[in-house]
């Protein structure tokens, strides 16, 4: 599933196609995708200007000159391409090898300077739901939702008090969205490796030198990758269809086997499951 550098990279993407653009006409060509598309889907978003896209977490938010927004997440499968002109961007050495499929193509976003914007998902795991601006935080996808990794308000400090008393490991919490919003497994992993924190120790006894470290490397990986452009994932492309490449630097993500490559450790990666997902670590640097 695409994480936070992604859903940024399809965001930063789409931002000069939409904000501030009139939809002039919206296709669903089917009624539902996770979920049924919201009532009045198309009519309600039909004439409507987009007023800033945003995102929280790993959704993608576009605000409406008509006091509502809409809420798009990718799932595992969703893309967005776009067409202009006749051509649909797909730039760079990192672009798909093959175009979308267009039986997957389900909703279509055409605006008043001549773009559409289409929404490909083959899974449909994704989804879009359009709610009151004025009680965006108050829905059941946000109220709940941590701070942002690269806002003011996750620091050492947060993070402790988040850690405090409890015995999951480092990694299991980090993935809680109610701990902080955007993480996945990917990052997590790399970030955890840069800290040299373990995945798996108690995140109560994660001390406050080793915290601040975590801050930055979480910080850090973050930033990395959306100046890369994410990571590739199957079935995963940025808003123009471009691959994401940080995956070339990952440092232990999907290296089992391979020599650790922290500065003076002799270690081994290694693969372990924690809730069902691969972690990646070194069992030597990491403590």
């Amino acid at each position: 599933m695409p994480e936070l550098p992604e859903v940024e990279t399809v965001r930063r993407g789409l931002a000069p196609h939409l904000v501030d653009k009139r939809l002039v006409r919206v296709i669903a060509r089917r009624p539902d995708l996770r979920f049924p598309l919201p009532e009045g889907f198309v009519q309600r978003l039909t004439g409507a200007r987009v007023i800033g896209l945003s995102r929280r977490g790993k959704y993608m938010l576009a605000a409406l000159d008509r006091d509502q927004t809409l809420v798009m997440h990718l799932g595992m499968t969703g893309r967005f391409t776009i067409e202009a002109q006749g051509a649909v961007e797909a730039p760079g050495e990192f672009a798909l090898a093959e175009p979308a499929d267009p039986k997957h193509a389900h909703i279509i976003f055409e605006t008043e300077a001549g773009t559409a914007i289409t929404y490909f998902d083959a899974r449909r795991f994704g989804f879009m739901d359009l709610v009151e601006t004025a009680n965006l935080e108050t829905t059941r996808r946000f109220a709940a939702m941590g701070p942002e990794p690269l806002g003011l308000a996750f620091d050492a400090a947060y993070l402790a008090h988040a850690f405090a008393d409890r015995r999951q490991g480092a990694k299991t919490l980090l993935l809680d969205q109610s701990v902080v919003a955007g993480l996945g497994n990917i990052y997590v992993c790399e970030a955890l490796h840069r800290a040299r924190v373990s995945p798996s120790k108690p995140a109560a006894d994660i001390g406050p030198r080793a915290l601040s470290a975590l801050v930055r490397s979480i910080r850090a990986v973050l930033e990395e990758a959306i100046a890369a452009g994410g990571s590739t994932l199957r079935d995963y492309a940025s808003a123009e269809g471009a691959m994401g490449y940080f995956q070339h630097d990952f440092r232990v993500y999907g290296r089992e086997g391979q020599p650790c490559p922290a500065p003076r450790c002799r270690g081994v990666v290694s693969r372990l499951v924690q809730a069902g997902r691969s972690t990646f670590h070194c069992p030597v640097c990491q403590r």
